[in-house]
């Protein structure tokens, strides 16, 4: 079973995790547009790739495959995943399984405004979101929400350029400048469409925050929920976290399984005010919180290369325990010589 980690980046972790649960029967391979990048440090076959809107990307993508001889492919970056739906048919005709969600689950997810809805029409409480600086700014007059506000890309990841606005003022600045920060950033070609909606403003919930795993199987079917309360978060990451088990996150999970029907992880936020369960994101992906989730005994790898090799009774596989505490550190990894760091 060989299994190639597309924009492989700093998740050092997931190769590692994936190789262990491999046991040497089998081969992790990553990808990067650096070679430098930590991640490809640590598997077992490392190359460099274009970036992801370079015309040759997924030529690039199938040669790995067809090379390497790749079973499963797996993708890391939410900018990515949009790319490879749209190409799903032509990678899978190498004979490797692409385990991403549906198209229509990842535009949900990636669209806050789409993410906002769908979490509406499920009935699942979500902030108060509003798509114009008009609409925000009535609902304040109307006291429908109160200051701060959260302003940020309505298509955006790893929470790059949020903004919490405590004034009128800071909200009409905020929300122009993220207008002009999106037009020359990452975002820019997503949001070409709809670039006059291309900033969200929402409800700040004051409570405590939780990162969740809602894991289905490779077909789509709801596996299990497993749950972190943030202990304290860095670059947009969780840094430390401790397990959890509540039933409340279990019943709101299933109600997204069952409506999404997504692939594999899908990494959650939450928040917990005023006795409130109230949903905030979800990525159709492994997450830089998934660690913790690991750690407290959920061996999400085990499982898919299990899924992957048509295995049943896979209970051995979640030995997930509430209370257990972690927390990430940084750690330095040398370079191969033979890579050119550019």
């Amino acid at each position: 079973m060989n299994i190639l980690f597309t924009c492989a980046g700093r998740r050092n972790y997931l190769i590692n995790y994936f190789k262990q649960a491999l046991n040497s029967n089998g081969k992790v391979i990553a990808v990067d547009m650096q070679l430098s990048a930590p991640a490809l440090v640590e598997a077992n076959v490392a190359q460099k790739v274009p970036s992801i809107d370079d015309g040759e990307y997924i030529s690039t993508i199938e040669r790995i495959i067809q090379e390497e001889k790749v079973n499963a492919i797996i993708s890391l970056n939410d900018f990515e995943l949009p790319i490879l739906a749209q190409n799903k048919k032509r990678l899978e005709k190498t004979g490797a399984r692409l385990l991403i969600s549906p198209a229509n689950v990842i535009d949900i997810c990636f669209d806050k405004w789409k993410t906002y809805h769908f979490l509406l029409e499920n009935e699942i409480k979500t902030p108060k979101t509003y798509i114009s600086l008009e609409s925000a700014k009535e609902a304040l007059y109307k006291k429908d929400i109160q200051l701060p506000l959260v302003v940020k890309p309505r298509w955006g990841s790893a929470s790059i350029g949020i903004d919490i606005v405590y004034t009128e003022e800071e909200l009409e600045l905020s929300f122009r400048l993220q207008h002009l920060k999106v037009s020359r950033s990452i975002p820019k070609d997503i949001s070409a469409p709809d670039a006059k909606n291309c900033i969200v403003i929402q409800e700040k919930i004051h409570g405590e925050e939780y990162g969740v795993d809602i894991l289905n199987n490779l077909d789509g079917e709801y596996h299990g929920t497993f749950v972190r309360k943030k202990l304290a978060m860095r670059s947009g990451e969780t840094d430390k976290a401790i397990s959890v088990i509540d039933e409340r996150f279990n019943t709101i999970a299933k109600k997204v399984s069952h409506a999404t029907k997504h692939v594999g992880n899908m990494d959650c936020d939450f928040f917990i005010a005023n006795g409130e369960v109230y949903f905030l994101e979800m990525n159709p992906r492994f997450g830089g919180g998934y660690p913790f989730s690991h750690e407290a005994g959920i061996n999400t790898p085990a499982l898919y290369i299990a899924w992957l090799n048509n295995e049943t009774g896979l209970d051995q596989y979640n030995q997930f325990k509430p209370g257990m505490a972690f927390s990430k550190c940084d750690r330095i990894l040398k370079i191969p010589k033979e890579t050119t760091i550019k």
